[in-house]
C-alpha cells in the first residue's frame, strides 16, 4: 500500500508556547541573519528556561520548521518555516509617508522615457529594500489594425495580422474542406469587426471564443477556419523584446558575512544572468495580479542560492497587466517592509505609464 505524503505543518499544529518561540526565532533571525539559540530567546524575556526552550525548538525542528546550519545550538528557520511565518504570523503594515514620498518623487523625476522610469524603479527598490531590484519591461504588443485570410495555393491559407505600428505577423493553416471564397471573405469580415484595436494575445483569445459561439452569424466551415488560424498562433516568441532590468547587485554582497553566504550570493549572481528564467518567474506575479513571494526551494531557480523574491505586477487603469517588478535577496529579507514597498512601487509605475502615456513599444 502506498502511503500518502505527510500533511504540511500549519499554525494549528503549534500550541501557544511553540508559536511564541517560533515567532521569536524567525523575527530574531530576520533581524540578525544569525542562528538563534535558547539563551538568546531567554534573554529576550520569553519567560521560559533555556532547557524548556530547547525542547520546544527540537519539536519545531522535527516538524521541518527549524534547521541547525552549524554545530552550534542555534537554529534558523527553514524555507518551509519562513513560508509558515509569512503566511500566518507576519504583520504587514503600510509604507510610511516619507517612503511613499521618496518613491513618488524619484519616479516622477525619471521623465517621460519608459526605460528611464523602469530603471529608476529597479534602482530605488534595491536601495530601499537592501536587495537587488528587478523590473521586466512591458510585453511589446501593438493593437491589431487589420486581419486577412488569403488563399495562396491548393489547400493552404495565409493568416495575416497587420498592427497599428506597422508590424505584420502571419502563419499558414490548412484550408477546411468545402471552404468557398465567400466563406473566406466572411471570416475576414467577422474578425475585422471584432478584433480591431486589440493586442495579439487579446485577439487570439477572442477570435477562438467568438467563432465557437457564433453559430447564428457564422457558418461552421468559416468558424473552423478562424479556430485553425488562431487556436495555435505561432507568432513571435512571446519573450522577444522583453527585457529584465537588474539594479543593486552590490547590496547582496554587502549583506553577506560568512563564507557560506558569499557562495550563495555567487550562485544568485549566476541566477541573475539567466534573465529569461527570471522573466518567467516574474511573470508568475503577472498572472497572480498581486504581490507574490518565492522563498528558496519553492522555485527551482532559487533552490541552490536559497534566495527570496518578492514581486508584483504593474497595471494600467483597466487593470491590464503590463509587466512586473520586485526585490530579490537572501531569505532573511525584511518581508514586513519589502512586501508593501514592492506593492506600492508597482502601483506608482502603473499610474505613471497611464498618466504620461509612456511609449510601451520603445
Amino acid at each position: 500500500m502506498i502511503s500518502s505524503p505527510p500533511r504540511p505543518t500549519t499554525l494549528a499544529d503549534l500550541d501557544a508556547r511553540a508559536r511564541e518561540i517560533f515567532r521569536d526565532i524567525v523575527e530574531t533571525y530576520l533581524e540578525t541573519g544569525e542562528p538563534v539559540g535558547s539563551r538568546t530567546l531567554s534573554k529576550r524575556g520569553i519567560g521560559l528556561s533555556p532547557a524548556s526552550i530547547r525542547n520546544t525548538m527540537a519539536d519545531l525542528a522535527s516538524l521541518g520548521l527549524l534547521d541547525a546550519p552549524h554545530l552550534s545550538a542555534g537554529r534558523t528557520p527553514t524555507h518551509v518555516g519562513l513560508r509558515l511565518f509569512v503566511d500566518g504570523l507576519l504583520e504587514i503594515g503600510d509604507l510610511g509617508r516619507e517612503e511613499k514620498a521618496e518613491i513618488d518623487a524619484r519616479l516622477a523625476a525619471a521623465g517621460s522615457d519608459l526605460s528611464s522610469a523602469l530603471s529608476e524603479a529597479s534602482l530605488l527598490l534595491s536601495g530601499l529594500a537592501g536587495g537587488a531590484g528587478l523590473v521586466t519591461t512591458p510585453t511589446r504588443e501593438s493593437p491589431v489594425k487589420h486581419v486577412e485570410f488569403v488563399l495562396i495555393g491548393p489547400g493552404q491559407i495565409l493568416v495575416v495580422l497587420v498592427f497599428d505600428d506597422g508590424q505584420v505577423e502571419n502563419r499558414l493553416v490548412q484550408m477546411p474542406v468545402g471552404l468557398t471564397p465567400s466563406q473566406l471573405q466572411e471570416s475576414t469580415n467577422f474578425l475585422n469587426l471584432r478584433l480591431k484595436g486589440k493586442t495579439l494575445s487579446e485577439a487570439v483569445a477572442q477570435a477562438v471564443e467568438d467563432a465557437r459561439h457564433a453559430e447564428a452569424t457564422l457558418d461552421k466551415v468559416a468558424a473552423s477556419l478562424i479556430e485553425a488560424g488562431f487556436a495555435e498562433w505561432s507568432g513571435d516568441d512571446p519573450m522577444a523584446g522583453r527585457k529584465l532590468i537588474v539594479r543593486g547587485r552590490a547590496n547582496l554582497l554587502a549583506n553577506s558575512q560568512a563564507a557560506g553566504d558569499l557562495e550563495r550570493v555567487r550562485i544568485l549572481f549566476d541566477d541573475l544572468e539567466r534573465k529569461r528564467d527570471l522573466i518567467h518567474v516574474l511573470d508568475a506575479a503577472r498572472e497572480a495580479s498581486a504581490v507574490k513571494l518565492f522563498i528558496g526551494a519553492e522555485n527551482p531557480l532559487f533552490s541552490m542560492s536559497g534566495s527570496a523574491l518578492v514581486a508584483a505586477p504593474y497595471m494600467d487603469s483597466q487593470r491590464r497587466v503590463l509587466g512586473a517588478l520586485g526585490v530579490i535577496g537572501p531569505t532573511r529579507l525584511n518581508y514586513a517592509r519589502v512586501i508593501p514597498m514592492v506593492d506600492y512601487t508597482a502601483k506608482v509605475v502603473g499610474r505613471l505609464i497611464e498618466r504620461r502615456g509612456l511609449n510601451l513599444t520603445e
